[in-house]
């Protein structure tokens, strides 16, 4: 059983940072990969960015160029690192893991860009 907890979110202004973290703990495969998403207020979940274990790296179009994903394996932690927030960032941002068969998701931390 693998558990997830985010953390890192709060408010910010426009054009600031935010550090996101996945810490994951249990038992899962070492091949693996951790996806970062988003929800907003009255919308569906969308997809933030995705890393998988080797390192390789995905992102949203939206995000593209602002956010950089990594990961410390030796910590099993995702970092999500916001750069130029702007207020279409704010939402409830949530990880996945997916290891083999096995899919786990954490909580959720809030992310609200706001002047």
């Amino acid at each position: 059983q693998v558990r997830l907890e985010e953390s890192g979110g709060g408010l910010v202004q426009p054009g600031g940072s935010l550090r996101l973290s996945c810490a994951a703990s249990g038992t899962f495969f070492s091949i693996n990969v951790v996806r970062w998403y988003r929800q907003a207020p009255g919308k569906q979940r969308e997809y933030v960015a995705h890393i998988s274990s080797p390192g390789n790296t995905n992102y949203a179009d939206s995000v593209k160029g602002r956010f950089t994903i990594s990961r410390d394996n030796a910590k099993n932690t995702v970092y999500l690192q916001m750069n130029n927030l702007k207020p279409e960032d704010t939402g409830v941002y949530s990880c996945n893991l997916v290891s083999g068969p096995f899919s786990s998701w954490g909580q959720g931390t809030q992310v609200t860009v706001s002047s």
